[in-house]
């Protein structure tokens, strides 16, 4: 082939190069067009991935290299081919919480299943503080970091160098000038507008900042579809922060389009804490092959909750964040609440929801009237009409932007965290969602629910019907590219 990498006067491609290139394209499309049928998540999508791959290669395969793998294999190699701690250190840290379980007079019933999924227990002697929105947030983790002792670990998925960006990062510097330990852990694409200065002024002030990277290793480098979507925080491994909210102004209601911004966190003290650990700590280690000298010794607690971190990734060997919905949603027999700023389920989820409706269950379903979005608002309009038809409840939140990922069933159970209703969280995002059984908590999570319903709108008629042409083909189009928004 006659390619001239003289940049002043090139010799045009001839005709035989082309199809070259094009016979080229196509032997990659075939080979990938059986590995997307072997590997792809649903027939569905391996019937759409070998089509396309066999019929349009030159656009196909790149697209299929970028966001068409199945699971994340590289996170679960790290642990198989990483020093002996890492290997052992969950099997060691659920030996440890097991001598902290609910005691037998709390039964936890049908909720065990999460243990399984987790492979942690219950553990019994925790309390909790339901953190509403961004300045409450942020001002009860930024105290408990200002008293930190030993170390302080924060990850978030989105931090921007803003003003609360820059606030959390002065805090951070000056605990690590006082020689506390610091790791900083943020996502590589959900933070793209990182700058150096930002990130190099941290780890010269002797925090340790890294990203979590998807793309390392060689089958991985081209993969841009799997996210480190979870934001924890854990102080001296005994007051630990999950939830909604990243780093950035929006969070706190600076943010000119979005004006309010509701979200909510959950902190907690107590042995359950060091869940919310093991879970930063396997994300480290993927992203820095360091294991960090942390606590391990089991803070008994004060309080009388009953907590499980349930952490979930495209490593796990089953499709564990959708089972932990499909499980709450077949679980309820009275009520079942849901708050999600994205709302575009698949099947099983969908008719999990319906069904629950048709037997019974109060199902509501919050998410916001504003989108951040409209590709995932379009997307989200099919289902949201599928709910109306069926007699879920669906309210569009309309008091700036609704951003939560909350969940109660029934009288005793609740969940905070940072999964969506969405395949990205069931297939491609790690998450981290925190369950707790207790009727007091449970409450207070009712009672939030019910202050964001009085500031919402209930859709009360199918929002595709009547639509234009345009509308409802925008809505269609969207709903292709479910999978991966």
């Amino acid at each position: 082939m006659n390619f001239d990498w003289d940049f002043g006067i090139s010799e045009a491609l001839s005709f035989e190069d082309y199809a070259y290139f094009y016979l080229i394209m196509n032997l990659i499309g075939l080979v990938l067009s059986v590995r997307a049928i072997m590997t792809a998540r649903t027939s569905q999508s391996a019937v759409a991935w070998a089509i396309s791959l066999i019929t349009f290669p030159i656009i196909s395969v790149p697209i299929f290299l970028m966001i068409g793998r199945r699971r994340f294999h590289g996170y679960v190699d790290a642990r198989r081919e990483g020093v002996l701690e890492i290997n052992y250190l969950g099997r060691d840290v659920a030996k440890e919480l097991e001598e902290h379980y609910p005691s037998e007079q709390q039964n936890l019933g049908d909720y065990v299943v999460f243990e399984e999924l987790a492979a942690l227990s219950f553990t019994g002697t925790n309390s909790t503080k339901l953190l509403i929105d961004g300045n409450e947030t942020f001002k009860s983790m930024f105290d408990a970091i200002n008293k930190a002792q030993k170390y302080v670990l924060v990850q978030f998925y989105i931090v921007r160098p803003d003003y609360l960006g820059n606030t959390l990062a002065d805090l951070l510097k000056e605990r690590a000038r006082k020689g506390i330990d610091v790791y900083f852990l943020y996502d590589e694409i959900g933070s793209h507008g990182l700058t150096r200065d930002f990130i190099e002024d941290l780890r010269k002030n002797k925090v340790k900042m890294i990203p979590f990277v998807s793309s390392q290793g060689r089958a991985s480098r081209w993969q841009i579809n799997f996210r480190n979507h979870r934001k924890i925080c854990v102080v001296d491994g005994t007051i630990g922060f999950v939830g909604g909210h990243n780093l950035g102004v929006e969070y706190i209601g600076k943010d000119s389009y979005f004006g309010h911004w509701r979200d909510t966190h959950l902190r907690i003290e107590g042995p359950a804490v060091l869940g919310l650990q093991l879970a930063f700590v396997e994300d480290w280690y993927w992203s820095s092959k360091i294991l960090p000298k942390l606590i391990w010794d089991v803070d008994p607690g004060q309080g009388d909750k009953r907590i499980l971190n349930l952490p979930t990734g495209p490593a796990d060997e089953t499709e564990s964040c959708g089972l932990f919905f499909l499980h709450a949603i077949h679980h309820a027999k009275k009520r079942l609440w849901i708050a999600s700023p994205y709302f575009i389920p698949d099947t099983p989820v969908i008719q999990s929801l319906i069904l629950a409706s048709l037997r019974g269950v109060d199902v509501r379903i919050l998410m916001p009237g504003k989108p951040d979005r409209q590709i995932v608002h379009f997307a989200s309009l099919g289902y949201v009409d599928q709910c109306v038809k069926s007699g879920v409840k669906v309210y569009r939140y309309k008091e700036g932007f609704m951003h939560q990922k909350a969940i109660i069933v029934d009288d005793d159970f609740a969940s905070i965290g940072t999964a969506n209703l969405d395949n990205r969280s069931f297939r491609l995002n790690f998450e981290i969602m925190t369950i707790v059984i207790d009727k007091e908590f449970n409450k207070e999570v009712e009672e939030m629910f019910l202050r964001d319903f009085e500031q919402s709108e209930l859709v009360d008629k199918c929002e595709l019907d009547g639509a234009s042409y345009l509308h409802r083909f925008l809505a269609r189009f969207a709903d292709m590219f479910s999978p991966i928004l």
